[in-house]
């Protein structure tokens, strides 16, 4: 029952945001969604050669809730710069060393770093598996170090490996 089940979940989430997008529930659109969302599903098969396992899904609630947090501070924080002016920012280029090597990890980490305001991911090193990251205002390394290898990475390694 699970594995068949396992296979619904992106069929369904695509027929619901395909039916939300277009505010609609006619026949139509449920018949053309139904077959986009199966159509899409198959078609994404061979783009996914390292399927993703959510071992602790309460612990991915709690990081989303911190990074929504962390996002909210760093936009004011940036509008403070960009805005008032409040203090000339020091830009800087710091490469931190990460213990993480899923690729659905990675990607989730690249996507926390993008959504924040005054952060870069700037490249990952595969060999030494070092992030680059560019930061708007870098007064503290070891701040930055301790919250991408502490509050992002470490939950992100008990969620996806």
């Amino acid at each position: 029952m699970k594995r068949s089940t396992k296979h619904l979940f992106l069929p369904l989430l695509l027929l619901v945001i395909w039916l939300l997008l277009n505010d609609s529930l006619s026949a139509g659109y449920v018949v053309l969604g139904v077959f986009l969302a199966i159509w899409l599903s198959l078609a994404a098969i061979p783009f996914r050669p390292v399927k993703a396992s959510i071992r602790r899904p309460f612990l991915a609630l709690k990081l989303i809730a911190q990074v929504a947090w962390d996002i909210i501070l760093s936009n004011i924080a940036v509008g403070r710069i960009v805005l008032k002016g409040a203090h000339a920012p020091q830009p800087g280029f710091l490469r931190i060393p990460l213990r993480m090597t899923d690729p659905h990890g990675l990607a989730a980490l690249a996507c926390i770093i993008t959504y924040t305001p005054g952060t870069v991911w700037s490249g990952f090193d595969q060999d030494s598996n070092t992030l680059t990251l560019h930061i708007l205002d870098l007064q503290d390394e070891q701040v930055w170090l301790d919250t991408i290898q502490k509050r992002y990475e470490s939950p992100l390694l008990e969620i996806f490996q």
